[in-house]
């Protein structure tokens, strides 16, 4: 019974992995996965390598950085068809350019769970990587450099994920092509310590729920952080700076928890709230856009507290009625436009603070209206506003507005980055983008 037992054991037991050294050229790469067996190491030397390949069995492809992958300008460079393949080290460059094929440098299929994409760069590609079903995938640490030589909406993105519960995307850096990060009918995801750049989004959620935003860097971007159509992300730790038109955009989601984000320099709108409910909006800095925060078409029970609004043009915009109170447990928010005072030193400022009256929803409906704005008539308007606060129309509400605002550090080298862009806005963009246009999205 022992020896029976020994027997079943050595034969459950898979044979040591081989490592099979792979040179360069036309076919030799396809040849050798062909002849390799499942948790066999391919180490393949510096040189070209010609694409496509699929990968249809578990296998490692690794490289010190100076083996490259070449699609030829056909389909994706590298296919992913079975469990547990890592590829590390590689350059990949040269897909194709079919967006209904998704085109990408490298694709991971259904049924190919648990790769590993770590270390490598992708030049050239329509598509960086395409997590296309696939489970609990891993990219970390890639270098992604995408098209430049069409309009930005015809480009690919740097990550797309689809219908891929799991998928964990850091520590990758990504400039050009479309949006960094696409993810759309997926979820449980996590996406966090990436740096994006030239870009139409830095990421972009459509139906994306129970996952994680964090720790990202959006620099010179479209947007920043576009959250549409998705329940429950946590967007938190992020910067969004010296981007267009928004750093943050909640559109149609509800139960967010966007904590802790910076988004500074220039942007036209600090963050975009869209028919959004149920979100938490905490310790988070709007500083220098042109509207520190946008909130309309009936979002409610949004909770906002302990954020700071410095030196936005227009602290709030606000369109609606309702009466709208913006602070939680006797903490509020600091504002850099509020003159207050702290008799009790409490942090706590003194005085009621409403960002917004009735000339700003006169304004906002009647943009000629501002022709009018030091006229004695809009100033008597303004003090009897503020001396009998019953006549103010419905809208938001501070109470207990803090004295002192929250730091957010950035790193050295990223204010460098940041220094780059500054400006950039200002002398316009070939770029074709209409970001009013939500259908383009």
């Amino acid at each position: 019974m022992r020896a029976l037992a020994l027997l079943l054991l050595l034969l459950s037991t898979p044979l040591a992995a081989a490592e099979v050294h792979v040179m360069p050229g036309a076919g030799t790469l396809g040849a050798a996965i062909a002849a390799a067996e499942p948790g066999d190491v391919l180490v393949l030397s510096g040189g070209a390598y010609m694409g496509p390949v699929t990968i249809d069995r578990t296998l490692t492809l690794t490289g010190d950085g100076t083996a490259t992958i070449d699609g030829q300008g056909n389909g994706t460079v590298i296919t992913i068809a079975a469990d547990d393949v890592a590829l590390t080290g590689l350059h990949v460059t040269g897909s194709g350019a079919d967006h209904s094929q998704i085109d990408s440098g490298i694709k991971i299929v259904k049924g190919a769970d648990r790769a590993r994409i770590e270390g490598n760069r992708l030049t050239d590609n329509l598509h960086g990587v395409d997590v296309h079903g696939g489970l609990d995938a891993l990219v970390r640490g890639n270098t992604v450099e995408g098209r430049q030589s069409h309009r930005m909406n015809e480009r690919g993105n740097g990550f797309y994920v689809w219908n891929s519960p799991g998928t964990v995307i850091e520590g990758n850096r990504v400039r050009w092509g479309r949006d960094g990060i696409f993810s759309n009918v997926s979820k449980k995801g996590t996406y966090r310590g990436n740096t994006f750049r030239d870009l139409r989004f830095a990421v972009h959620y459509m139906y994306t729920h129970d996952s994680e935003v964090s720790g990202n860097v959006s620099i010179g971007n479209h947007l920043g952080f576009a959250i549409m159509f998705s329940d429950r992300v946590v967007v938190r730790d992020n910067l969004s700076l010296g981007d267009r038109e928004h750093g943050v955009m909640l559109n149609f989601a509800n139960s967010a928890d966007v904590a802790g984000n910076l988004v500074r320099g220039g942007t036209k709108k600090c963050l975009f709230i869209y028919n959004a409910h149920k979100n938490l909006i905490f310790r988070n800095r709007f500083e220098g856009c042109g509207i520190g925060i946008h909130f309309t078409a009936g979002s409610e029970r949004n909770m906002l507290t302990e954020n700071t609004f410095l030196g936005n043009n227009e602290q709030v915009k606000y369109v609606g009625t309702r009466h709208m109170e913006w602070s939680f447990e006797g903490r509020g928010n600091f504002w850099s436009d509020h003159p207050a005072f702290d008799l009790n030193g409490d942090g706590i400022a003194d005085g009621v603070f409403r960002p917004n009256d009735l000339m700003d929803h006169i304004l906002w409906s009647q943009p000629a209206a501002a022709l009018l704005t030091g006229s004695p008539a809009v100033q008597l308007v303004r003090w009897s506003q503020s001396s009998f606060p019953a006549i103010l129309p419905g809208g938001v509400t501070d109470s207990h507005p803090l004295m002192q605002p929250h730091l957010i550090p950035v790193p050295d080298d990223i204010t460098a980055i940041e220094a780059e862009v500054s400006g950039r806005w200002t002398k316009g963009t070939p770029d074709d983008l209409d970001l009013d246009d939500l259908g383009s999205h």
